[in-house]
């Protein structure tokens, strides 16, 4: 976010403190930082309201507070005056309005939890204004080194960043769209930074393309399978959150260089780099962080495209007088291949996000037919995070319920048998192997125990069995009772048991399109 606007402050009061009067600064109404505060506001309030983004009321105080008091502190020790930190709390509020705790759930709006990196990283952000400098300005854009550094530092586990993805296309998302749009237009052509932001996003979305063609896929925590090809460009290209970047966060005044033309090759530049630090990251997590590295590591070089555009401006226009067809060529020469040198680099960057083949299961070409009676299953419920998972794949509870009945009653149709390719219609990953291996002891000793489970409950969460970028499984916690079933060779019953079970159910979508069972464990509710 921007940290300073160029726009001058007024001095129009003053407070006393004691016998000390001291001037109070206060920022003007044609201030960009309050219109900018304004556009940063609403889209906060619209996450809280309608989005449902997973930070709260106090997150976002505590980050904003905290930037406020260092900035007021630090100008009162430096300058003898209390100034109305607008800069500060752009800080703040930008850096909640990127940074998440990892595991917290949509709707607790009103939590504490992890209120210290909030504070933290908001502080951190702000104070590398004042310590790191160079000729008299900040070198980094605070919030977005801010948050850089966090993310590499602290890592997947803890914090993460704002989704590329807010949710699927309603009237809220297009509200919060418009008021990106329409303040982000309103503000950069103010200042005249509109080409700057339009130049990073046509290249920006260029280079996402060529990176989605060539089959680039990523996982994410919302969605139930690898976001690749045509949806990886729309998911990236298209999301609210490059939007704030290219808007608010490259265009800082103080932070870009000061020619015209030198803005729009810097804003080229870093989306070039951007793609090109997000061409070999295969979760969102790498990817998010990358886009926001890409102007961290320009940032510092700004001044170079000022001084090579400015030094090479007099020569151009001598080449254009003497050789005007040949320096045209040579121009275009250059540009086109930079851009093939560019366009390759992300495509041969990108070889370790690219699946070598498609995911092979059996599944798809076994077909076992067992009768479940829908009355026997539960009415199940959905927690919000799983309702507000990519609409990609259609959750159906009573179908999801059915599946996972189902899936264990193949399983049961199996082990009698001491037949494992049947469990290829049921099983995927670790429960397959499980199952597999329990079939074949079975058969040994030729008294195989079939379970068949009763449900009393069925409710639908999200599990991330591969860390919280590795992507989104459902899990269906469920309660009920186990029957413990022995048979003989001849396949007769000879004894059964029965005791309650209280286990999470870890689905995933096949390669046809059925739920499968990956996991089956004790369950992790309180």
């Amino acid at each position: 976010m921007w940290h300073s606007s160029g726009v001058t402050t007024a001095a129009a009061h003053s407070v006393r403190i004691g016998t000390q009067s001291y001037p109070l600064l206060l920022p003007t109404f044609r201030d960009p930082r309050l219109h900018l505060a304004a556009v940063i506001v609403s889209i906060h309030v619209l996450g809280q309201i309608a989005l449902g983004f997973r930070v709260s009321v106090p997150q976002i105080l505590i980050a904003i507070i905290t930037c406020a008091v260092i900035e007021v502190v630090w100008t009162f020790v430096r300058e003898r005056s209390i100034v109305w930190p607008a800069s500060a709390m752009l800080t703040g509020s930008g850096v909640a309005l990127i940074l998440r705790i990892v595991g917290q759930e949509r709707g607790d709006h009103w939590t504490f939890n992890g209120w210290w990196w909030f504070a933290l990283v908001a502080g951190f952000a702000l104070v590398s204004k004042y310590l790191i400098r160079w000729r008299g300005t900040h070198v980094f854009n605070p919030s977005n080194f801010g948050l850089v550094v966090a993310f590499l530092v602290l890592g997947s586990n803890v914090i993460e960043p704002l989704d590329f993805w807010w949710g699927p296309v309603d009237a809220w998302l297009v509200l919060a769209y418009a008021i990106i749009i329409i303040g982000g237009l309103a503000i950069t052509s103010r200042l005249d930074l509109l080409p700057m932001a339009a130049t990073f996003w046509i290249a920006f979305a260029t280079f996402i393309g060529i990176l989605a063609v060539s089959g680039h896929c990523m996982t994410t925590a919302w969605s139930l399978q690898p976001v690749c090809d045509g949806q990886f460009w729309r998911v990236v290209a298209l999301s609210p959150e490059v939007l704030i970047f290219l808007f608010f966060m490259i265009t800082d005044p103080k932070t870009i260089p000061e020619g015209r033309l030198a803005r729009i090759v810097f804003a080229g530049s870093i989306a070039a780099l951007s793609v090109l630090l997000i061409a070999p990251q295969t979760q969102e997590f790498g990817a998010k962080v990358a886009l926001l590295s890409g102007l961290v590591l320009l940032t510092p070089v700004r001044s170079l495209f000022d001084r090579v555009l400015r030094e090479g401006r007099s020569g151009v226009a001598a080449a254009r007088r003497s050789t005007a067809p040949r320096y045209v060529f040579s121009v275009g020469a250059v540009f086109g291949a930079t851009l093939v040198m560019a366009s390759v680099g992300m495509v041969a960057a990108g070889a370790v996000a690219r699946p070598d083949a498609e995911p092979t299961n059996s599944a798809a070409a076994v077909i076992v037919d067992v009768d479940v009676d829908p009355s026997t299953v539960p009415a199940v419920t959905v927690s919000a995070e799983a309702q507000a998972l990519d609409g990609g794949v259609m959750i159906d509870p009573s179908a999801v319920g059915m599946a996972l009945a189902e899936d264990l009653a193949i399983e049961g149709m199996a082990m009698l048998r001491a037949d494992t390719s049947m469990l290829r219609a049921a099983d995927i990953g670790e429960r397959l192997v499980e199952m597999e291996g329990a079939i074949e002891a079975a058969a040994t000793a030729d008294r195989p125990v079939v379970d068949e489970y009763r449900f009393a409950t069925m409710h639908i969460d999200v599990a991330m069995t591969d860390g919280p970028q590795g992507g989104a499984s459902l899990v269906v916690i469920g309660e009920g009772t186990v029957d413990h079933v022995l048979y003989d060779a001849s396949r007769a019953e000879i004894a059964r048991s029965s005791e309650p079970f209280d286990a999470d159910f870890v689905l995933t979508v096949g390669p046809d399109g059925r739920w499968l069972l990956g996991l089956v464990s004790p369950s992790q509710e309180p």
